[in-house]
């Protein structure tokens, strides 16, 4: 009988967050355990709703919503998310340059596709968010991880960065604010970054999914508010985090700065947005009343001090770094930690077997360090998005866990 394989192309792409210690999670929930999931940021598995304003409008668009929409998505949304560009400082976005999408990652993919040819190479974060390097790697490109530097609050170190700089390289990726670290960058390092771009004639590419979700004083500024009309920049965001709308799929890119000189990339893009038809038409009519410019500026009551979100974040942070053995820095954004762990005192020299003891010990599934193209076996991400109950129960399973553990 004739056996197929998966593609050759899939040899050096993973997915970890949701790969073979999920596998094993899951077949642990098969056979009757219950599974405590801190590895996937999915706000509605832990109790986080979309607003009633963006579920009603979204709902009521329904009989509008049955054929296709515009590859690029519908004019309303577009306009909208024009508003909030110019409200961030991104100039020159017009309706065309807008491509809505089912979610960021669907963009992701089609945006590596459409410009990378094999030897070509995109600088990507370490940690990163994994769908980068899979979608560099599927597009035939090569991921070239630059390093994030944990002693300077996880914020990229722009020496590596021009290292890591070759004739064959085309693009950067920022993660900001970062996931897995919940990192926020600074103003000056991101000029830093506009800068070496400059130099070297590379597009900047900037995740900003969860630009709204800041705590403390943190600051976002977008890259390619910065960024001038001679560098080419395409910025990423999306509902799916900031109105803990994950499962309906509305993410958009906006195209600014030197878009004459990606004239022949742009005309990839819009062959494959037209390819995939259009993205999810009901969700699209979620964004213009999402993204209604009074709301600019304010922040969600859950990121304040007394909110929820803004609580378990200093829960966890406190509780992780009263673990011996353990240290984390502080999230600013997002709902993620990037926790450290002393690999001598542990004896850890594989962090997906780590996560694995802990599974099947404590049945707590976290994603370790290696899923995020963290070279070192000595990180784990967690998600805080859990009740402050659960997540108490998690770090005391933690704490025991680690009393006694020796992988070697």
């Amino acid at each position: 009988m004739r056996e197929f394989a998966k593609s050759h192309k899939l040899d050096h792409v993973c997915y970890d967050i949701r790969g073979p210690v999920m596998d094993e999670a899951n077949m642990m929930e098969a056979a009757g355990e219950k599974i405590l999931k801190l590895n996937i940021g999915n706000p509605a598995t832990f109790g986080f709703n979309a607003p009633d304003d963006v579920m009603q409008v979204m709902s009521s668009s329904l009989p509008l919503a049955q054929g296709y929409s515009d590859s690029h998505g519908i004019i309303a949304a577009r306009e909208a998310i024009i508003r909030y560009d110019e409200y961030r400082g991104i100039k020159g976005v017009t309706p065309a340059d807008i491509y809505t999408g089912n979610g960021v990652s669907e963009l992701i993919t089609m945006s590596m596709q459409g410009l990378l040819d094999s030897g070509d190479e995109v600088l990507v974060p370490s940690p990163d968010y994994p769908l980068w390097t899979a979608s560099v790697t599927l597009a035939g490109g090569t991921a070239v991880h630059y390093v994030c530097d944990e002693s300077a609050d996880w914020n990229p170190d722009i020496e590596d960065i021009k290292k890591k700089i070759t004739p064959n390289t085309k693009a950067i990726v920022i993660i900001n604010p970062n996931n897995p670290t919940g990192a926020v960058y600074e103003k000056d390092l991101l000029m830093q970054i506009v800068e070496v771009a400059r130099e070297n004639g590379l597009i900047i590419f900037s995740d900003e999914i969860y630009d709204r979700l800041l705590m403390d004083d943190a600051v976002h500024t977008s890259i390619a508010s910065l960024a001038g009309d001679d560098v080419f920049c395409i910025t990423f965001s999306g509902l799916s985090k900031s109105h803990m709308s994950a499962g309906f799929r509305i993410g958009w890119m906006s195209l600014s700065g030197n878009k004459k000189a990606a004239r022949g990339y742009i005309e990839g893009l819009n062959m494959l947005s037209s390819m995939r038809l259009c993205s999810n038409v009901p969700a699209q009519h979620m964004v213009a009343t999402a993204l209604d410019p009074a709301s600019f500026g304010k922040k969600d009551p859950l990121l304040l001090p007394g909110g929820r979100i803004y609580d378990q974040r200093e829960f966890i942070y406190n509780a992780l770094n009263s673990i011996d053995g353990i240290s984390a820095v502080k999230p600013k954004a997002a709902f993620y930690i990037f926790p450290k762990m002393d690999i001598k005192k542990f004896g850890i020299t594989n962090d997906e077997q780590f996560v694995l003891d802990f599974l099947r010990e404590k049945k707590i599934l976290l994603v370790h360090g290696g899923g995020f193209h963290w070279g070192a076996p000595d990180h784990f991400r967690i998600v805080y998005l859990p009740d402050m109950d659960t997540l108490s129960a998690s770090m005391q399973g933690l704490k025991e866990f680690l009393a006694d553990y020796k992988q070697n």
